[in-house]
């Protein structure tokens, strides 16, 4: 398995050292790679020249080395005679036991502080919900820009924040401007490739003067 993506993984590399692309794109693109041989990545030095946007790549021959000095064998152990599905059940349960650690990581579902049996039910219906969401954007992703998870794309952008700006005016009241910041480019290059768009900011908004105490 590894040497199969290892192959694939350096014929891709000499794909994408030679595709005219930003460099932006060229590290979508690796990443997209990257999550597809994950073991093999671990095995190969890549840079991208900041400038030029050129790649660069090589075998880290140590690494393989090591890898090969500690390789063995994985046993499962089952009363199945069909090789196939017993692989099909496996990665069911892999699913299963990384959408409970979602459930209780990402989304913090415990520990549940309630003792009526309804608001039990409510917290995890809610968190429920909040994990299909989670899988939709992963889908989602995994089409328009692979190699991003769900998480990573979230806190790119939790760097969008909302202000609220002041400006007195000579009549005693407030001029409030309601704002959220300029999205980083790596950010508007997600935000383009998942066919969205920032909504209009909010229209400005005066506040009547403040009465004497």
């Amino acid at each position: 398995m590894r040497r199969r993506q290892l192959k694939w993984l350096w014929a891709r590399l000499k794909q994408l050292s030679l595709m005219e692309v930003t460099p932006q794109e060229r590290l979508m693109k690796l990443g997209a790679a990257r999550s597809k041989a994950p073991s093999a990545w671990r095995l190969v030095k890549t840079q991208v020249d900041k400038k030029t946007g050129a790649l660069s790549f090589a075998l880290d021959r140590h690494k393989l080395r090591a890898v090969r000095r500690r390789e063995g064998r994985y046993l499962l152990r089952t009363n199945l005679t069909e090789s196939a599905l017993l692989w099909q059940y496996y990665v069911q349960l892999v699913a299963v036991e990384e959408a409970f650690k979602t459930l209780k990581g990402d989304l913090a579902i415990r520990p549940i502080f309630h003792q009526d049996e309804e608001r039990i039910e409510a917290h995890i219906f809610v968190a429920f919900l909040a994990y299909c969401l989670q899988i939709t954007l992963t889908r989602r992703l995994h089409g328009l820009a692979p190699g991003l998870t769900a998480r990573s794309a979230l806190a790119k952008f939790a760097g969008v924040q909302m202000i609220d700006v002041h400006l007195p005016t000579t009549d005693g009241r407030e001029i409030v401007l309601t704002r959220y910041t300029e999205p980083e480019r790596d950010l508007r290059l997600l935000i383009g490739r998942m066919n969205l768009a920032l909504p209009a900011q909010p229209p400005p908004k005066i506040a009547a003067a403040a009465l004497p105490r």
